[in-house]
């Protein structure tokens, strides 16, 4: 697929067959994520690849829709609060930007591989770091299940480009 056909065609699947996803689309979408921009190049993040069909019942406490487990994977991605780059002007330690950037390189290149994805910020920080078992440098910043999605989008209009953009 063409850029902007995979971001025209990318939307958030609310659900999914149990289709296995085959290794080399896996493998292709982690590469994306190590590819991923970070500040200064730190990389300070960690990719979880959970099998769902082994965690069902930990993932569901962490997020409680049934399709977050009904594909054959769920994504997280963990940044290291100590590893990522802080601006020294004002403090502000960009460890979920680099994060967001890392699970939006896997989400797209899902999309052009034909794969579904969700992005989930609206999970049990205190029950996935658990489960991940996280040292207390780690958060979870994203979720999102990956597999063959089965649900058509829903409508989620967009504003238009000139509420969106200033130009100074």
């Amino acid at each position: 697929m063409e850029f902007f056909d995979v971001i025209e065609e990318r939307y958030s699947m609310r659900g999914f067959t149990d289709q296995e996803v085959e290794k080399e689309k896996l493998d292709k979408v982690l590469e994306a994520a190590r590819l991923a921009p970070t500040g200064v190049n730190f990389q300070p993040f960690k990719v979880f690849v959970i099998e769902t069909k082994n965690n069902k019942e930990a993932l569901s406490e962490i997020y409680g829709a049934e399709w977050f487990v009904e594909a054959p994977y769920v994504l997280c991605v963990a940044a290291n609060k100590d590893a990522a780059w802080t601006r020294p002007w004002d403090g502000k330690n960009i460890a979920d930007i680099d994060a967001t950037i890392v699970m939006d390189h896997m989400i797209l290149a899902a999309t052009d591989l034909g794969l579904g994805t969700c992005y989930i910020a609206a999970f049990k920080a205190d029950i996935a770091k658990e489960f991940l078992e996280l040292e207390d440098n780690w958060e979870p910043v994203l979720f999102t299940p990956l597999g063959y999605g089965n649900a058509d989008p829903r409508d989620t209009p967009r504003k238009p480009v000139e509420e969106l953009v200033v130009y100074k």
